[in-house]
């Protein structure tokens, strides 16, 4: 009796808490990013410079290129990359999570949809690639202009849903608007837009919050039990990392059977072992289809994200601790050098309990995706459910000094050949320097098992991956304002 008393009291007190997280981070705050018109910013690889020809023209940006690899572009085309990520925030009025009564991951749900954006990156990069962006990613409207609550999002997505009911009242061909421009595409074009924004809708609907979505946070959390992590409990960047590839290891849509996720082991990406998650099914056989095998039949055309057909992409996570209780200076470049990578699928960390999602950088400044605002749940399961919330109109900057030590580094490798790429390119930004002896973490020949790992470790531990085995030796192989 006393004990059900005790569990019924318990529940109470997880309601309170979660109403009072709901009105709390359903406000944002009037507050302004400032970046630099006087030095580049990258974001997931691409470069743009904000300087203008003419101050007066703040459209137009310097085309001074300083790497073949790197896009140069103007203000606008930032806006338009940085609105196209995919924005996964807190969300309320949800079914039960599993394992508890909570209806909302406010307070504590943060590393779980920083972790979703960074798997929702890799997926992009998969099957839309890196320079796709979305067409309305300039229409979204800056939620810093005023404070906000959970009915003026209300009321922000009606108008949004009566909005998208006069453009279904219209002719049914998104592109017939097109055509009567002076330069309409061709039908090869109008073909590969609409698939592409097919995969658009369909990847969020992926990470939606609901039981039934194979990404979403009702399937990260149930994973979650499995590792001892409660609905409520904080989620380290290294626990998400696990759970996000047991996420990939058990999603059935035939659409992501031609990726998957391996997560590296003590700091260590064992080369062989990438390899083999490349070329195994996911029921860990040989892969032998073929490049029409990994697709439904409408998902064919024009989509960039065919590999070879005796390969599987892979998602590279890799937990790491860069410093004891703070950050350490000499890794500051490391992560800038990370970022700078078009294959780098961003970093999840943040500040001490504060989950942050990292996609680029400016001077001494990371660039973040903030999961820390409350909105209404959005059934994904319709067809034209609205888009505009799951994507962020607005960057946030933090400085590296403030950025905690532990943290998870993401990266995509498409097939054998790119990850034999990736590996060595990796291989010398990791090179030790003279102040630096030690890299955030080791690429290795060989697999795992080779070392005589112990397979112990909990995911607990595995936040201090640094924390290596004294046995075993490796060989290393290598809306914002304008100042």
């Amino acid at each position: 009796m006393e004990n059900k008393e005790r569990d019924e009291v318990d529940k109470m007190k997880t309601k309170f808490l979660s109403m009072w997280h709901n009105v709390k981070y359903s406000w944002a705050l009037k507050s302004k990013t400032s970046f630099s018109r006087n030095s580049p910013v990258l974001l997931l690889g691409k470069c743009y410079h904000f300087k203008a020809e003419d101050d007066d023209n703040v459209s137009e940006a310097c085309l001074e290129a300083s790497d073949k690899d790197s896009v140069m572009g103007n203000i606008e085309d930032f806006r338009k990359d940085f609105g196209s990520r995919i924005w996964l925030t807190y969300r309320e009025e949800l079914s039960p999570l599993p394992g508890s009564v909570l209806t909302s991951d406010c307070g504590w749900g943060c590393m779980l949809r920083a972790g979703q954006m960074m798997l929702a990156q890799a997926l992009i990069l998969h099957f839309l690639g890196r320079d796709w962006t979305w067409s309305e990613a300039l229409q979204l409207q800056c939620l810093d202009a005023e404070t906000w609550t959970t009915a003026a999002a209300k009321r922000l997505v009606e108008s949004l849903e009566s909005s998208l009911q006069g453009t279904l009242n219209r002719p049914s061909n998104p592109v017939s608007s097109a055509r009567a421009r002076t330069q309409a595409p061709g039908p090869a074009e109008e073909a590969d837009a609409h698939l592409k924004e097919m995969y658009h809708r369909t990847l969020i609907s992926w990470f939606g919050d609901n039981p039934s979505a194979q990404l979403g946070l009702h399937r990260l959390v149930h994973l979650g039990l499995t590792l001892g992590k409660q609905a409520g409990d904080w989620y380290g960047p290294a626990a998400v990392a696990h759970i996000l590839k047991k996420a990939m290891d058990e999603v059935k849509d035939p659409a992501l059977t031609s990726i998957t996720a391996y997560v590296s082991q003590d700091c260590t990406v064992y080369s062989a072992d990438v390899i083999d998650s490349h070329r195994a099914s996911k029921d860990g056989q040989p892969s032998a289809g073929t490049s029409d095998d990994l697709y439904p039949p409408q998902n064919n055309p024009s989509v960039s994200a065919l590999t070879l057909p005796d390969s599987h992409a892979v998602i590279i996570l890799i937990p790491v601790r860069l410093g004891g209780d703070k950050t350490n200076p000499e890794y500051f470049n490391f992560a800038k050098r990370i970022l700078s990578l078009e294959y780098c699928i961003g970093i999840i960390g943040g500040k001490p309990k504060q989950a942050r999602y990292f996609v680029g950088f400016q001077d001494d400044s990371l660039i973040y995706m903030d999961p820390h605002y409350c909105q209404s749940f959005v059934d994904v399961s319709t067809s034209d459910f609205p888009l505009q919330s799951y994507h962020c109109p607005s960057p946030k900057k933090m400085p590296f000094t403030k950025m905690d030590p532990s943290c998870t580094v993401g990266f995509y490798s498409r097939s054998v050949q790119d990850y034999e790429k990736i590996s060595q390119e990796l291989s010398q930004v990791l090179q030790p320097s003279a102040s630096d002896k030690y890299p955030a973490f080791t690429i290795v020949q060989g697999h795992g098992r080779d070392y005589d790992l112990s397979d112990s470790l909990t995911p607990e531990k595995r936040e201090w991956p640094f924390i290596r085995d004294p046995r075993r030796t490796i060989t290393t192989a290598g809306g914002f304002v304008l100042l």
